[in-house]
């Protein structure tokens, strides 16, 4: 317990992994569950249904975002950007005699997109469905902001398949070439397109 670097590491991995369950795990409901659903409702169901499902869900989805992009943030300045007993600065996990390390590479990129997600989440999605849950949209715009929310959703559920593979490659795999990054990102990407899919027949079984 006197290991405060070690502990500090523990107790960020974990918020991380824990924040980042609840707000992938809210964008697939919202990208698999949700949007089928939604568009079987008719305004009566929508009325009765929206007010109660919607703020709850949007409130984890967006904090999970928060807490996630926060404690990555960290967790990456605590393994990359410092080494006990020296201080900050890039650490042996970020650079080598050869330069930026594979590993470093991986989570960038994992980080890069990451960002991306907590953006569209924070600027785009949230503003949106906050105005459009409040009746702040006036009618003509509401069908412009919803597809907007939509669209970007999706390409927050497409990205999320090749992030995951940049979180998970440098401490399970570590090698980065152009062809393992391709890969990467074709499997990230053709799982999501299969489980967007499968969502609007799940529902007939």
């Amino acid at each position: 317990m006197t290991d405060w670097y070690s502990n500090v590491h523990l107790v960020l991995r974990w918020l991380h992994i824990m924040a980042g369950i609840i707000w992938v795990g809210h964008l697939y409901f919202f990208n698999f569950v949700n949007v089928p659903l939604q568009a079987k409702l008719d305004d009566a169901a929508k009325k009765a249904v929206n007010p109660q499902l919607l703020p709850r869900a949007l409130w984890w989805f967006r904090w999970g975002a928060m807490i996630t992009f926060l404690a990555g943030l960290s967790l990456f300045t605590l393994l990359y950007m410092y080494t006990p007993g020296i201080g900050f600065g890039p650490s042996s996990l970020m650079r080598d005699a050869q330069g930026l390390t594979d590993r470093a590479k991986w989570i960038l990129f994992g980080m890069s997109l990451g960002t991306i997600m907590w953006f569209n989440v924070w600027f785009i999605i949230w503003p949106a469905q906050k105005a459009l849950l409040t009746g702040k949209v006036p009618v003509d715009q509401a069908p412009g902001v919803r597809k907007k929310a939509l669209l970007t959703s999706r390409i927050n559920a497409y990205l999320s398949g090749p992030m995951l593979f940049g979180m998970l490659a440098p401490s399970h795999y570590g090698a980065m070439s152009r062809f393992s990054l391709l890969l990467a990102v074709g499997l990230g990407l053709a799982a999501i397109w299969a489980s967007i899919r499968a969502s609007s027949e799940v529902g007939k079984l």
